[in-house]
């Protein structure tokens, strides 16, 4: 993504947190507000309280464009926490991002979480193109709790947690860029402005290792991990080594359907 449109993106996102938030002040889910009512949100007054990254923010995630905005005290303290849990694992791993490498072919114990930041990058990218903020910020959360479950130890982990964290910043920028500006300032990094957007690594998306759902007879029973490499007769082959007869019919399988990587439907 260019400065330019970078720019133009940071843009769209403020006139429609603008829209979104004249919406939230008129309409409410079960009746309009009204000053006679006493029920108007004032944003003056969750901007003063929270501050504007965290009014924007949940105005944003609350509803895709297409759908109304409803409104949530609960939704604005949450996104508000989740600035703040940003803040605190940026701020403590200041120096480690300070002294950014970009880790590359990573095993061990940081390659969940290089594999979720290269998924992220992607995943945000490709809903920013579709307009799906809240989807956007869905994944972003993703990754912020899954950058908390590593302790780093070796100086790869410390890549890893580093890469994920500038991430975070960049990848956050259009829906909060206060907190992300004085984020990447803290941490020595360049004006977002001038920063491109995140790389993406395709290496980190290859799997080893995949979750299989297991439906039978349509309904949700058991999950499996496979090797990514493995085929669908061994696939099957685990399914009917496992009991699920309780949940059958017959008592026994029928058949075995498997749409690869995602799902196995066993039918009896």
């Amino acid at each position: 993504m260019t400065k330019q449109q970078r720019k133009k993106t940071a843009l769209i996102f403020a006139v429609i947190a603008m829209v979104f938030m004249i919406s939230a002040i008129l309409v409410g889910r079960v009746e309009k507000m009204s000053k006679s009512k006493k029920n108007v949100v004032d944003p003056l007054v969750l901007i003063d309280k929270y501050g504007a990254d965290t009014a924007r923010l949940f105005v944003l995630f609350a509803a895709p464009p297409e759908k109304d905005l409803e409104w949530s005290e609960e939704g604005v303290e949450g996104c508000s926490r989740f600035l703040t849990r940003i803040w605190n694992i940026v701020t403590a791993n200041e120096e480690i991002i300070r002294n950014f490498a970009d880790p590359e072919n990573v095993e061990g114990n940081g390659k969940e979480l290089w594999s979720k930041t290269h998924e992220t990058i992607k995943k945000v990218g490709d809903e920013i193109e579709r307009f799906h903020f809240n989807t956007a910020i869905s994944a972003i959360m993703e990754l912020v709790n899954a950058a908390y479950k590593l302790k780093p130890e070796t100086d790869t982990e410390k890549a890893v947690l580093a890469q994920a964290l500038r991430s975070i910043i960049l990848l956050l920028n259009p829906f909060a860029p206060h907190i992300t500006e004085e984020l990447a300032e803290i941490c020595g990094m360049k004006e977002i402005a001038e920063t491109p957007f995140p790389k993406l690594d395709e290496k980190a998306l290859v799997k080893d290792e995949i979750l299989v759902v297991v439906q039978v007879n349509g309904k949700l029973r058991d999950k499996m991990n496979f090797p990514a490499n493995i085929t669908a007769a061994e696939v099957e082959a685990a399914v009917r080594a496992k009991d699920y007869s309780k949940f059958l019919k017959s008592g026994e399988i029928k058949k075995v359907v498997y749409i690869p990587g995602k799902l196995v439907n066993v039918v009896g």
